[in-house]
């Protein structure tokens, strides 16, 4: 396949760079130190609440105010009016780092890839300048690590404070991505 031929080292090279990248924007920057608020004394009584409830694992919506119709019945309309609204996310397991960072690092050579499959499909020929390769290479990266940003403020409930930090994250791994692939960019 000529797109792993002619871009395998930036393919592994920007996946590399954009993790570590990705470790010292959330470690070291104070970009996402509030994302997650801490409940304090609540907490307690969160965890006994969800362990009572035994929900199965998965992302619920309260007030659930259904589709279609149901949104039209009173009760809804009520439960709706009277609010808190909370966006709950059960997990069935533990969180594992381990297995969250190779995931991780999957979904970056996963984007590395579709950036040179969709250049390479485009018609960018080896010898393209290093600021052509770059803009094309990095707004595909930066749809891909930055586009579902707005959406989950809009649709899924995260806060919009969380958005800036998002964007700042898909502009830093678009730019890593693209610079190394302009950087390694095949010759004529």
């Amino acid at each position: 396949m000529q797109t792993i031929e002619l871009f395998w080292k930036p393919i592994l090279l920007s996946a590399v760079l954009v993790h570590v990248a990705s470790a010292i924007v959330w470690m070291l920057l104070p970009i996402h130190k509030n994302d997650f608020k801490n409940p304090g004394d609540k907490e307690k009584d969160i965890l006994e609440f969800v362990r009572r409830l035994g929900l199965a694992p998965g992302v619920y919506w309260v007030p659930y105010c259904g589709h279609g119709a149901d949104r039209k019945n009173p009760e809804v309309i009520e439960k709706m009016k009277a609010g808190p609204y909370a966006s709950v996310n059960i997990l069935g397991k533990p969180p594992s780092m381990g297995l969250s960072m190779i995931m991780w690092v999957l979904n970056l050579l996963g984007i590395a890839f579709l950036v040179a499959y969709i250049v390479g499909s485009a018609g960018m020929q080896p010898g393209t300048s290093y600021m052509h390769a770059f803009k094309v290479c990095g707004l595909i990266a930066l749809l891909a690590h930055g586009g579902n940003a707005l959406t989950l403020s809009i649709w899924m409930g995260m806060p919009w404070s969380h958005l800036p930090g998002r964007i700042i994250d898909a502009v830093i791994y678009a730019s890593l991505t693209a610079g190394t692939f302009a950087w390694l960019w095949p010759k004529a």
